[in-house]
């Protein structure tokens, strides 16, 4: 209820007391300017303040700035300290950092200025789209940005809706010369309220987020009834940044309701947000975001230098990596709502996905030899082998897969399947075992079932990848069309229907099987690279173990002898010995490869006998490190994991290395 007097101004002002105010600071008590600050502002509310500015539009002080009128702003500051101290009032001062907004593209100070706005109440508009997602009329992708909408939401403020820049769409109120303010849907001739014909447009213009929180239904010709609104209006899906949730997707949901009565869509997918190497948002003013062009197609010098100096994990000679692995490469990496942070470097993964599948096309369409090759159901069941079923299986389970992860939104889940089966499933088994069948010594009946086969698997795996590799998928999808019968096949891959599983063609059987023929395949393979038997050595091998198992391996010898380098399979007693031979087991079958014939056992014996010393001698040192209380103290924590992690490492090369050391003992 008291008043104290501003120095230099001599203006009484009030005493108050209010839980702004930090005892431990300073004196514990300050002077407010609700008129120059926005928490001053509040308390100024909250007890009545008088708010007097002394800064004008143009940064200098203004009348009630008193003798400072005129003063730039910074100047004034400075003065005002020399006159507290000439006055003996300035007891003294301490270094203290406090936050200045600067503006992000000049950099100049901004100032808080009290001024008249128009504002949205929002309250009343927040309600209703509150209950929308708690009901689940409307799902976030991921679930998890609920709460973050409804804390927003529940604490919502009236939205100041004008601003004061050149462009934009006018605030449609107008003001006649009695001060009658009113707005209009239309240019008024003269004022409702006096008959004024002296009217004046409000200078603001709307927030821009005003105009785009109509987009929903004013893009469709709302306000009148329109085809194109009763079509397209409620959309499916939103996808956004979660940057923007409340300045777009929230209002965008409180508008809808407020003018259309619906919702505006039905799930919003927050997409993850790209960053740079030290987790910075990417944008032209920071120049850390890449120009996709010059990822595209190699970029100039210019680009590249900008770049450079951004992103130090930057190498010189960047191939151009092409729209499709930029793309992919992007979608496989960011999880869920998940950020990344990205490196040039990471791209060489799209890149060498597209030439597998590109490569793995020519060879496929190479070995059509120009012929027209049948449906798949034309070609079918009686020369179908066992990779051919498995295959087809594997295509329904990964169809299946993909399907159920685009269905809910998680995009990196559906590439991480898609880049398995075809790398994996097709490129590295089903090619190289098809390949015997396709060529002109088979049979006419084997070639055509082959052909079908690789051909429905590969135009199964365009139409799955389209959506993430569109360019190169319709390149060689337009190939693929040469060698069709099929005349409705439609003249681009964009409005294919996108693959269906069929359950018929599910086989687990064949699945098993392949599996297990799969393992036999990796253990020969591994033995012989253990063993550094030469690569163009074919080797015998025998097995034992139980017959229905034995009789897979058997029956399809040639898969082994194909993927194997295989040259014979014998079947071993059941305590039948073999010496000299490196053995792996699988499923309870044993594999013996006989060594006699591929390496120098003498030699051999003695590399790894060497090996095996070098790696003890090196594991021995680590594990005294290790042991050092201190050294785990001091260390810094990613150094001891790394020793930790080499440990681990050597120990499981010297297991692989007694085990071979043993094999050649036999």
């Amino acid at each position: 209820g008291k008043t104290v007097l501003l120095p230099l101004m001599d203006r009484p002002i009030p005493i108050i007391a209010d839980e702004h105010a930090d005892p431990e600071k300073g004196s514990g008590a300050v002077k407010i300017t609700p008129a120059h600050d926005f928490d001053d502002f509040e308390v100024g509310e909250r007890h009545g303040l008088e708010r007097i500015s002394v800064i004008d539009e143009n940064g200098m002080m203004s009348e009630n700035g008193g003798s400072y009128k005129g003063l730039d702003r910074f100047d004034a500051r400075k003065r005002i300290l020399e006159d507290l101290e000439k006055l003996g009032l300035l007891r003294g001062d301490e270094p203290r950092k406090t936050p200045i907004p600067h503006c992000y593209r000049c950099r100049a100070v901004i100032e808080p200025f009290l001024s008249e706005q128009w504002f949205v109440r929002m309250n009343v508009l927040a309600e209703p789209a509150i209950k929308a997602v708690k009901e689940g009329r409307i799902r976030f992708h991921p679930s998890q940005w609920e709460e973050t909408y409804y804390y927003w939401m529940e604490n919502i403020r009236d939205w100041c809706i004008s601003r004061q820049i050149w462009w934009g769409h006018r605030i449609p109120v107008w003001t006649c010369l009695n001060n009658h303010q009113f707005a209009s849907r239309e240019e008024p001739l003269r004022c409702p309220v006096c008959a004024d014909t002296h009217l004046e447009q409000d200078p603001d213009v709307l927030d821009t987020w005003f105009s785009s929180w109509l987009w929903p239904f004013s893009t469709l010709g709302w306000p009148d009834d329109t085809q194109d609104l009763r079509t397209f209006f409620p959309t499916d899906t939103l996808v956004t940044g979660p940057d923007i949730i409340f300045f777009w997707v929230a209002r965008m949901i409180m508008s809808s309701l407020e003018f259309m009565g619906d919702i505006p869509f039905s799930d919003v997918y927050f997409n993850g947000m790209i960053r740079d190497l030290t987790g910075r948002t990417m944008s032209k003013s920071l120049g850390n975001s890449p120009d996709p062009l010059w990822l595209i197609d190699g970029g100039d010098a210019k680009t590249v230098e900008t770049f450079a100096r951004s992103n130090p994990s930057y190498r010189k000679g960047v191939p151009a990596y092409g729209a499709d692995a930029i793309r992919l490469t992007m979608v496989y990496l960011t999880p869920l709502g998940g950020d990344i942070h990205f490196d040039h470097t990471l791209v060489e993964f799209g890149q060498k996905f597209c030439n597998k599948l590109w490569n793995a096309s020519r060879f496929v369409l190479m070995n059509l030899q120009g012929e027209t090759v049948l449906p798949l159901g034309e070609a079918e069941p009686v020369r179908m082998d066992l990779a051919d079923r498995w295959i087809l299986s594997r295509l329904q389970k990964t169809i299946e897969t993909m399907v159920k992860s685009l269905e809910t939104f998680r995009f990196n889940e559906a590439t991480r399947t898609l880049h398995g089966f075809v790398w994996g499933a097709f490129c590295d088994w089903y090619l190289e075992l098809v390949k015997p069948r396709l060529y002109e010594h088979a049979s006419e009946d084997d070639r055509r079932t082959a052909r079908a086969v690789v051909f429905h698997v590969l135009d199964s795996i365009l139409k799955l990848a389209h959506p993430f590799i569109p360019f190169i998928t319709e390149e060689i999808w337009q190939v693929m069309r040469k060698y069709t019968s099929d005349g409705d096949r439609p003249d681009t891959i964009m409005i294919q229907p996108y693959p269906e599983a069929d359950e018929q063609r599910v086989d687990r059987e064949s699945e098993k099987d392949m599996e297990f023929i799969q393992k036999g395949v990796t253990v020969v393979r591994n033995i012989r690279s253990e063993m550094n038997v030469p690569p163009e050595k074919k080797a015998g091998i025998m097995l034992r173990g139980p017959e229905q198992r034995l009789a897979v391996l058997e029956n399809h010898r040639g898969y082994l002898e194909k993927l194997a380098n295989v040259s014979s399979i014998d079947i071993l007693l059941k305590d039948e010995k073999r010496e000299g031979a490196a053995v792996g087991v699988v499923d309870e079958v044993e594999i013996f490869v006989p060594l006699g014939d591929l390496i120098d056992l003498d030699r051999e014996r003695e590399r790894i006998g060497r090996e095996i010393e070098r790696l003890e001698s090196i594991l021995k040192d680590l594990n005294i490190k290790l042991s050092n209380h201190e050294f785990i103290q001091k260390a810094p924590e990613n150094v001891v994991e790394k020793e930790k992690q080499k440990q681990n490492d050597f120990r499981e090369k010297l297991n692989k290395l007694r085990k071979s050391y043993q094999s050649i003992q036999l």
